[in-house]
């Protein structure tokens, strides 16, 4: 365990309205005051590259009714996205726009040719606008252009040297795009694009001259906020803006039914929403359907504006989400089987893994949970026709986009297709190259690395006096959200005595545990934990809030339990 160093200048600069408890946690995250402003005023102006191009185009979209296609991508951030645009047209007046999302077993990720031909049979379309997608569908957009078709791109995955042939990209990480949050989600770029064609319309004395109310567009924050929680994108000042923002929305029910209705399926109460929730139990019931069959449920969830049909979508999500965790559990076995089974003489610095019998939905999750198990990068294929795709989840030292151009670069025709960001990636190789690939990946991150292996230590905000391991300071914790990935939840450490405990739900240990040297006991809770035989543990927590029944506790969430 590492404690965070804290700026002590940072410290001192935060004014006495912020609790001394919480500067300390602000200041070893590097944030200044101005930084945790979340209102709405201070997100940034949508600087893009392209920007111009595109509002020409939409504007001509609708005041000519043209018909408008959103694709999008089949996980959460791709699904609020499509609905983002969807209603933010709609609600600017558009009659004739619809959506597509690939289905990954059928037409492949992205703009492909074999959606764009879909496209053109059953939706005709004048206009496509993909949403988290795009940035490297080259023959797609080439196809979609010869076919007549405008194509506006917007995306939020790194770009390579060449660009496709679209009538305007907005992406924030186009080289020399001046918009200085490089972090948005999909659907936050999607946000962005229509918040600014909004602006555009109204200078233009559209909304007037044409009799259409003037667009509200913070009614399509709840889903900007769960899609850019559920796609673990970074948490800048600008993010936490737009999670937070949205979260008040789904806090008031001035939300998607859609949202509601799986909150309701997964008993998490609207009232108290954090973003864990988000992320935990209502983007995995969005991406079940991704995973195992069409995304196109969970888009007809957020969608709809009846409570009635969101719960009956609400419904299947849910049954998707019981065979998702099924099927991930075999793939998890099978595959840790495999791990177990390699000759561990060199260290770990990559895994590869594959099976014919694993669901290609499914393998990211499973590379995920492995890569947090081995603190190396892990990529998990499954057979897709006659090809392998490939899912990689990476660790923070190795950018895993980057690496996978130097590997493709360095073994020309060894990779078909990838794309990508920092921590994660997907890829197509044929079935008879795995070998070739597990061998170039495992070198060129060991070369990377400098043959060192990587040690992950647990980050924690150091320890905590007694008086402060209080349901006051996890209700101060939790208003100082929105967490998650670059503005980590503090977690804390301290020696503890074990007064009692016992397993809960199979696998999971409730414990009630005494600092040292401290009389008041303590609830805690420890996921995937085996019953403990030391009764003196050192022990890394988040402080959290347990609502039961009414009544409201502190609640020790323990992320590491070791005996002293």
């Amino acid at each position: 365990m590492l404690t965070r160093e804290f700026d002590q200048v940072l410290f001192e600069s935060y004014s006495n309205d912020i609790p001394t408890f919480l500067k300390k946690i602000y200041a070893a995250r590097g944030v200044s005051e101005t930084q945790l402003s979340l209102g709405l005023n201070n997100l940034l102006t949508p600087k893009f590259d392209q920007l111009n191009d595109a509002l020409a185009i939409l504007e001509q979209a609708l005041l000519a009714q043209q018909r408008i296609l959103i694709i999008g991508d089949f996980d959460c951030d791709g699904a609020t996205a499509s609905v983002v645009a969807v209603k933010s047209l709609r609600m600017m007046g558009a009659k004739y726009v619809d959506f597509l999302v690939p289905n990954r077993f059928e037409h492949g990720y992205g703009l492909s040719p074999e959606i764009v031909k879909l496209a053109i049979k059953e939706k005709q379309p004048d206009l496509i606008i993909t949403v988290d997608n795009g940035i490297s569908s080259f023959e797609g957009a080439k196809l979609a252009k010869s076919s007549g078709i405008q194509v506006i791109i917007t995306d939020h995955h790194l770009p390579s040297e060449n660009l496709p042939e679209a009538s305007a990209i907005i992406n924030p990480n186009l080289k020399g795009c001046e918009f200085l949050s490089k972090n948005l989600a999909g659907v936050g770029v999607c946000f962005y694009l229509f918040s600014a064609l909004k602006t555009h319309l109204n200078k233009a004395q559209y909304f007037v001259k044409n009799n259409i109310p003037l667009s509200d567009l913070r009614t399509v924050l709840d889903l900007v906020a769960l899609g850019t929680v559920a796609d673990v994108v970074r948490l800048d000042q600008n993010n936490r803006i737009l999670i937070d923002q949205g979260i008040k929305r789904i806090q008031a029910k001035q939300c998607a039914p859609g949202i509601l209705a799986l909150l309701e399926i997964a008993n998490r109460q609207a009232q108290t929403l954090q973003a864990s929730d988000l992320g935990f139990a209502v983007g995995p019931r969005l991406n079940a359907a991704g995973r195992l069959s069409d995304i196109s449920r969970g888009i007809k969830c957020l969608l709809t504006d009846d409570i009635n049909d969101a719960r009956r979508y609400a419904q299947e999500l849910e049954e998707f989400n019981q065979k998702r965790k099924t099927e991930q559990t075999r793939i998890q076995d099978e595959a840790q089987a495999i791990v177990d089974s390699q000759d561990v003489s060199e260290g770990k610095f990559a895994l590869s893994l594959f099976n014919p019998s694993w669901h290609e939905g499914i393998v990211g999750i499973v590379a995920g949970k492995l890569k947090e198990d081995y603190h190396c990068p892990v990529a998990v294929f499954a057979k897709s026709g006659d090809f392998l795709k490939g899912s990689i989840r990476s660790i923070p030292s190795v950018h895993i986009k980057d690496l996978l151009d130097l590997v493709d670069r360095e073994n020309p025709g060894l990779i078909l297709k990838f794309g990508g960001h920092a921590m994660a990636a997907g890829l197509s190789i044929k079935a008879e190259n795995f070998w070739s690939f597990k061998r170039a990946f495992n070198d060129a991150i060991k070369a990377h690395l400098n043959d060192q292996i990587p040690t992950v230590e647990l980050l924690t905000d150091g320890d905590l006096e007694a008086f402060d391991v209080s349901l006051e300071n996890a209700e101060i914790i939790k208003n100082a959200g929105p967490w998650g990935q670059g503005f980590d939840e503090p977690i804390f450490f301290g020696e503890f005595d074990v007064v009692d405990q016992k397993v809960v739900g199979e696998k999971h240990l409730k414990c009630r545990l005494k600092l040292q040297g401290d009389t008041q006991v303590h609830d805690a809770i420890a996921f995937f934990q085996a019953p403990l035989e030391s009764t003196q543990v050192k022990v890394a927590y988040k402080l959290s809030i347990n609502i039961w029944r009414g009544n409201t506790s502190l609640q020790l969430m323990v992320e590491q339990i070791n005996p002293v």
